[in-house]
């Protein structure tokens, strides 16, 4: 078995890694790098068979619905087989329809905890791990009688941090190569918010809400289900409904998971901003709004309420928020994402908003990766015959941390 990693071994995101046996492929992750625009055009990686005409080309294998692991799917052909979760793939479908990624093509093979199966020459196991993103796998490639454990992205301090503990407990046989995420390998200490695990940052942001005289604006990854989890359940502790936009609910709803926080839940409301309204009327999908039924809540009650309300802040309500300025006095904003993203151009609408409104900003957030402890942890429990990095800006570091490493940059093939 041969592995090519065309991105990822020097910077976090954009994973890409082509994998040979016998003469057949498969591709595990085909991501847009985090630094790329959101008008770059950014060109798929050389690998044979992405434009359908190279049979031994078998698929594509999307870890997870995160845009730097699956951001580049949508711009290769339709002939070539895409395999990821049935969750992840109906979140993303979703996420298109708000102009929120491209659409790919409908999955021709699902991903399913611990259930094997085989692709030509490869025999194929998913496990399910704990991320931020919905629906997320690591990887076991057995073929040729080697093994190799792509981990994706994964932490040990979510919602389901069950997962992880279950692997450690009761991994697979020794893997020849562990292919392991690094995004905590940093050169420098990486800001993470303040909070070591997702039940920290739910107590956090409760104690934001309870203190604070106004309403109170929340902004997280709506795809972030453990994240709307936290922050339902902190309006609810501090007696407050939470107000959602359309895309956050539908998203929820796409989880196929009715214990997610949704239209119909006592205790959240449903916003629907301006263009989502005028997409609904372009492409004709009244049911969207007409589903909503009592849960649909108007800026007309927002703003007359605003000190009962915890309000999911993206900058589609900007607008609809600017117009009651007398519903901000007393405001404030809870910066529940990478706090690296405030000095980032996506971050600069919240400041120049929070700035003009005399609103503060705080940060509640704990990492979507794992931490070198966990890694290590991880590390221990498949004892790799060897360690690559990926997904990580300070591959150098990794000999530091873990034994048996080997750094393999972009494009250069290597033997499992």
């Amino acid at each position: 078995m041969r592995v090519r990693i065309h991105r990822g071994s020097h910077e976090i995101g954009g994973n890409c890694v082509e994998v040979e046996s016998g003469g057949a492929r498969i591709v595990l992750d085909l991501g847009r790098p985090l630094d790329a625009g959101h008008d770059d055009d950014v060109p798929l990686p050389p690998i044979s068979g992405l434009d359908g005409d190279d049979p031994s080309l078998l698929g594509v294998l999307i870890s997870h619905p995160h845009q730097d692991h699956y951001g580049l799917a949508h711009g290769i052909s339709e002939k070539v087989p895409i395999l990821m979760g049935e969750a992840a793939s109906n979140i993303l479908r979703r996420a298109a329809f708000f102009g929120i990624g491209d659409l790919m093509a409908t999955p021709t093979g699902l991903l399913r905890d611990r259930q094997p199966f085989a692709l030509g020459p490869f025999r194929i196991t998913p496990f399910l791990v704990d991320h931020s993103a919905f629906d997320s796998y690591s990887l076991l490639i057995e073929a040729g009688g080697r093994r190799l454990f792509y981990t994706g992205d994964f932490r040990a301090t979510g919602a389901k941090a069950a997962l992880f503990h279950r692997l450690l407990r009761d991994p697979p046989e020794p893997v020849d190569v562990l292919l392991m995420e690094g995004t905590q390998v940093r050169a420098e200490a990486a800001p993470d918010g303040g909070c070591r695990n997702e039940v920290e940052v739910a107590m956090a942001i409760a104690n934001t809400i309870s203190s604070a005289p106004g309403m109170v604006l929340v902004a997280y990854s709506g795809q972030n289900i453990d994240r709307l989890v936290s922050v339902f359940k902190a309006a609810r502790n501090a007696r407050r409904e939470l107000v959602v936009d359309l895309y956050t609910s539908l998203i929820a709803r796409a989880t196929g998971n009715p214990k997610i926080p949704q239209a119909g839940f006592q205790g959240l409301r449903v916003f629907v901003p301006q263009r989502d309204r005028v997409r609904i009327k372009e492409r004709g999908t009244f049911h969207l709004v007409n589903e909503l039924g009592d849960s649909r809540i108007y800026k007309e009650e927002i703003a007359a309420r605003a000190d009962e309300l915890v309000v999911t802040f993206r900058k589609s309500l900007q607008p609809m928020l600017a117009a009651y300025p007398s519903a901000l006095k007393g405001a404030v904003a809870i910066w529940s994402l990478w706090p690296g993203y405030l000095d980032m151009p996506s971050g600069a609408g919240t400041r120049t908003f929070c700035r003009c409104h005399d609103i503060p900003i705080v940060v509640h957030h704990t990492s979507g990766h794992a931490g070198i402890a966990d890694l290590q942890r991880l590390v221990e429990a498949l004892q790799p015959g060897r360690v690559v990095p990926i997904h990580t800006a300070a591959p150098e570091r990794f000999a530091q941390h873990f034994k048996n490493v080997a750094l393999c940059g972009d494009g250069v093939a290597w033997d499992v």
